[in-house]
């Protein structure tokens, strides 16, 4: 089993590399990234984190080999590729600077990859998330049961641990189901949240329930303002168990940003939904009945993701 990491010379990405390799299934992890000049010294990120990442090997016990490169040739024949490559919005930088830059990366990428890898299984975690994810479909010319993004795993795994500390429980026990895009219009799901078969509805208040599922919305911002970057270790470790989950052939039921093509009512869409994750990638997207409120909160999601994605074509367009 071969896993390719591209951006792998950044936090997100070489987090993805050590949370497979130490899981131990696969047989090799490339690490790509470019090389970086400063002044007349040249340096290899991913080369260097790598090399870092395997000598802890005899430690943490693991055979997983981490093979640094800036070549995409390497990843020839990798059965699944992780792409976190992109930049983050800087002072300045507007929503379409980012826009641009970043699906310029993702769609160079996603070229590469399947230049050398057919039939690889793609797994986006670059933001803007829903619209890069369109970006690597369209450039892979994959089935789109083979493209996927990552955050609904990582949107549930914060709401999950806020409930877990302030319930006082272990965060194993909890399950819950988040739905739609990645960000302020997600849509969490109470009524789907179990605390070891319990429903949390009958263990919290509603005024705190409703606290955490806001908190969970901004999740990645209460990040940035304690750290002033992205997180890195939650989304790593979340990429990793798709990866973990599609290798293994697990039929794990995780929320995926996947395209949608008339499920709940969605057509040409790439929105987060709960799938069947195992051989081949995407088994089955799952549909979930809905109250009307929960509905409407998806399709409100629904209809940002969307404006998001008129913004980009025209921007692509221009």
């Amino acid at each position: 089993m071969k896993i390719t990491v591209v951006g792998a010379g950044g936090n997100v990405g070489s987090t993805v590399a050590f949370a497979v390799a130490q899981r131990d299934f696969a047989k090799e992890v490339v690490m790509v990234d470019i090389e970086k000049k400063d002044g007349d010294k040249t340096f290899y990120p991913s080369k260097g984190r790598a090399l870092d990442q395997w000598e802890t090997s005899p430690i943490a016990g693991f055979d997983t080999k981490l093979n640094g490169t800036v070549d995409y040739a390497d990843t020839k024949g990798s059965d699944v590729c992780v792409i976190t490559a992109g930049v983050p919005r800087k002072p300045g930088m507007s929503r379409d600077d980012l826009l641009e830059i970043n699906s310029n990366i993702v769609e160079e990428v996603s070229k590469k990859l399947v230049e050398y890898s057919p039939d690889t299984i793609i797994i986006v975690v670059s933001n803007p998330l829903d619209v890069m994810t369109y970006v690597a479909h369209a450039a892979s010319n994959l089935d789109s049961k083979k493209v996927m993004g990552m955050a609904g795993i990582l949107d549930t795994a914060r709401y999950r641990s806020f409930l877990a500390q302030e319930l006082d429980v272990s965060p194993k026990d909890i399950q819950a189901l988040l739905m739609g895009g990645h960000g302020d219009t997600m849509v969490p799901l109470p009524r789907y949240t179990t605390v070891a078969g319990i429903p949390v509805t009958q263990l919290i208040d509603e005024d705190k329930l409703n606290a955490i599922v806001e908190r969970t919305k901004k999740g990645g911002g209460e990040l940035v303002g304690l750290m002033g970057t992205s997180a890195w270790y939650a989304p790593g470790a979340a990429a990793a168990q798709m990866v973990e989950a599609i290798m293994l052939d697990q039929n794990r039921i995780f929320p995926c940003a996947v395209r949608l093509n008339g499920e709940y009512g969605i057509d040409d869409l790439f929105l987060g939904v709960p799938v069947k994750l195992g051989h081949g990638g995407i088994k089955e997207i799952i549909e979930v009945d809905l109250n009307k409120e929960e509905r409407e909160l998806l399709d409100d999601s629904a209809k940002h993701v969307r404006s998001t994605m008129d913004e980009f074509k025209k921007l692509m367009n221009k």
